[in-house]
């Protein structure tokens, strides 16, 4: 039996920004409207989205086009 683990990265902000084209604010505002992924906090303040879902997001808006 062979068990594999799938690790994905935590993207800041800025980087999620950068993949999707959207604004801080506009993604907040699709977090709330449960259109987008949920961040993760890893602790404190900090807020980072999964890779994984983020481009998985992305790939369903380019099949919703």
């Amino acid at each position: 039996m062979t068990v594999t683990t799938q690790t994905t990265r935590l993207l800041r902000m800025g980087e999620v920004m950068e993949m999707t084209g959207l604004s801080r604010r506009m993604i907040y505002r699709l977090v709330e409207q449960d259109r987008f992924p949920q961040q993760y906090k890893p602790g404190g303040w900090a807020s980072r989205w999964s890779e994984a879902e983020v481009r998985a997001w992305i790939e369903q808006q380019r099949g919703a086009a």
